[in-house]
């Protein structure tokens, strides 16, 4: 039942666009400083993936947003309402979904979330329409059996029904992928495109391609510090190197285009690696046709967030 204490209510809708802003957080475990001066801002309406590895210091930040631990330095605002360590007001703005939610194994998806929804205060009738709501948004509006029948792709989609409940302005999901099959994963993916339209979701995860099929925004944490943040599409151009690979048969050949062109960044056994657009790697083709060449294979091959990340985290 952790999520039912973070489904309040949907507020006022707020003018400005940012629903979160961390500023210098910090905060320390066992000795060991988790979070290392975090600045983080999450505009409104938008996917944000919080991608790190395990240990990186992703649920302490979760945690601390939510109130539930008491930061060492640093703010936190969330609709412009600072957060406070304890019973926090700005929870209200707030759902939640645990990487391993609880629920009620005897009750159906609808009486689970009509339970919380009482919990929260709403009447039968609006408990009925936003449960309605959310289980057509989630797919499950057809699930009539008991919960402990629910597969683990199932609960989690139920989960994000119950945090989406009363309509937040911000839903974290911690890990919501990582322990899901790819169907199961794809389909809470979707859910989480869908529920862009009504929210703000910021979620963790140590799964790139996760992060490449719906994030809008996103923020590398490596060792409780923020490598790179922004949009996905401004990272892709500022930092991922657009390169395409010649892969030649023989040596003598590769030799010999290796001299021909200065655009040469790298090369790996039997291949050349060129960095440039389009226009370069046509030069390179027309030379290689025009020189009758024997080549396997020519092919761009442009840097993925995973291999951006993994090159970030070794630095």
């Amino acid at each position: 039942m952790w999520a039912r204490f973070y489904i309040l209510y949907w507020g006022k809708r707020m003018h400005s666009e940012e629903i979160l802003r961390i500023s210098g957080l910090e905060k320390s475990l066992s000795q060991k400083k988790v979070l290392q001066g975090v600045n983080l801002v999450i505009p409104e309406n938008t996917i944000f993936g919080f991608v790190g590895r395990n240990g990186a210091g992703k649920t302490t930040t979760m945690k601390s947003i939510l109130g539930l631990i008491n930061i060492d330095a640093g703010d936190i605002w969330v609709c412009g309402e600072k957060v406070t360590y304890g019973g926090t007001r700005t929870n209200r703005y707030i759902g939640y979904l645990p990487d391993v939610p609880e629920f009620y194994d005897y009750l159906t998806a609808g009486e689970y979330l009509e339970l919380c929804g009482r919990i929260c205060g709403m009447n039968k009738k609006e408990v009925t329409a936003a449960a309605d709501e959310m289980l057509t948004l989630v797919g499950l509006s057809n699930e009539k059996s008991r919960i402990k029948g629910f597969s683990r792709g199932m609960k989690q989609r139920l989960g994000v029904a119950q945090a989406l409940l009363n309509r937040p302005k911000l839903l974290i999901c911690d890990e919501p992928t990582s322990a899901l099959d790819p169907v199961g994963r794809k389909d809470i993916l979707d859910v989480l495109l869908r529920a862009k339209e009504k929210t703000t979701v910021l979620f963790s995860t140590h799964i790139l391609a996760d992060v490449e099929r719906v994030c809008t925004d996103i923020a590398f944490l490596d060792e409780g510090i923020i490598r790179i943040e922004g949009k996905v599409e401004d990272i892709r151009k500022k930092y991922i190197k657009n390169e395409f690979e010649a892969e030649f048969f023989d040596e003598a050949t590769k030799e010999q285009v290796r001299k021909e062109f200065e655009a040469i960044c790298r090369e790996e056994d039997e291949k050349l690696f060129f960095l440039g657009d389009e226009e370069i790697q046509f030069r390179v083709m027309k030379y290689l046709v025009e020189m009758k060449a024997n080549v396997r294979k020519i092919e761009r091959c442009e840097t993925s967030l995973e291999s951006l990340f993994i090159e970030t985290v070794k630095k």
